[in-house]
């Protein structure tokens, strides 16, 4: 596996190979303090959702709280959890813009947006993370299909992600109102600080040839970042309110990733598959965006703002694989350093 800058310049776990060092501090391993608020979307289900969908939301939701178990699942997602989707694509893995992460504060809360061209980009990317330092406990929004309408569900949410993925997102249209209150609830946690959410902008996975013609950027990424980000300013002023966690959105563009399991483990073990390439870019800046109404129109206005980001990063990252691609060294097989 390679690591490079923006320059170019392969990135060690600790520093560029020219003796520079990268911005990253060592993070504190100590969870964010005092008890979550109540669930929005308990509240808002409270007569909507199913039994065993009530059941498997308030399980994870009390894994969140601050305690032993949440201490735990935390220690397998930073262990376990990244430890085996690193080692799967070891061979073809190549990582770019490390340098441009933030320091690691624990308290403080993180949105990753990415593009979506494959059911594994936010796994592959938040193992990268965690390998530089990552502390937060790890949430991805997740189709509620299966995993939380199934008996099974808990089972494999917590065995291939240790329960990183929730909220449930309902696709029935008739539970619009569900989806609201799961946005609202991770737009929460993120204002409680000590969080890390994965969330795709584009709103589903893009299917199309080409990788870097991103889909229109959908409102409900924006709604999350409006609410979490905006939670620290004072609506007249703009200044920071004391008291209010930091949001840092974070973009992340990947390309390479399939959608077969079985197939992608042995591409991964063999270095013969396509190569994997995810460029990190800047936290975004949304200017005045964060301090506008709360409609959706802002909404949009945010996701859209994402989506441009990536498609910069998708541009960065066609330039980065060609270049690699024309190097002997890099040539199949051969991509693990």
């Amino acid at each position: 596996m390679s690591a490079t800058d923006r320059t170019g310049r392969e990135i060690g776990r600790h520093g560029a190979r020219d003796g520079t060092v990268s911005r990253r501090l060592e993070p504190s391993r100590a969870e964010p303090r005092g008890q979550l608020p109540p669930s929005e979307l308990l509240r808002i289900g409270k007569t909507s959702l199913k039994r065993l969908e009530r059941a498997q939301v308030s399980l994870v939701r009390a894994s969140l709280q601050p305690g032993p178990l949440n201490r735990a699942i935390r220690t397998m997602q930073r262990t376990v959890g990244q430890a085996w989707v690193r080692a799967v694509t070891s061979r073809l893995r190549h990582v770019h813009g490390l340098n441009r992460l933030p320091p690691w504060d624990p308290s403080a809360s993180i949105v990753c947006v990415a593009n979506h061209r494959s059911f594994f980009d936010l796994f592959v990317t938040t193992a990268e993370l965690v390998a530089h330092g990552l502390p937060h406990r790890i949430l991805f929004p997740v189709r509620s299909n299966f995993f939380y309408d199934h008996p099974l569900g808990p089972a494999v949410n917590g065995a291939m992600s240790f329960f990183a993925m929730y909220p449930p997102i309902f696709r029935d249209r008739k539970r619009a109102a569900l989806n609201l209150a799961s946005l609202d609830e991770i737009a929460a946690l993120l204002q409680h600080g000590g969080f890390f959410v994965g969330m795709h902008p584009e709103g589903m996975r893009n299917r199309s040839g080409d990788p870097y013609t991103l889909l229109p950027g959908q409102w409900g990424v924006g709604r999350v970042i409006r609410k979490a980000a905006a939670a620290g300013l004072d609506e007249a002023s703009g200044a920071a309110r004391s008291g209010v966690r930091e949001t840092i959105v974070l973009p992340v563009f990947v390309n390479g990733l399939g959608n077969d399991f079985a197939k992608q483990v042995k591409d991964g073990l063999t270095g013969r598959g396509e190569r994997i390439h995810m460029v990190f870019g800047e936290p975004i800046d949304f200017g005045d965006l964060l301090g506008a109404p709360e409609t959706p129109r802002t909404y949009r206005a945010i996701a859209d703002r994402c989506v441009d980001v990536l498609t910069s990063l998708g541009h960065e990252e066609r330039m980065l694989r060609a270049a690699q691609h024309s190097r002997p060294e890099h040539s199949r097989g051969h991509g693990r350093r």
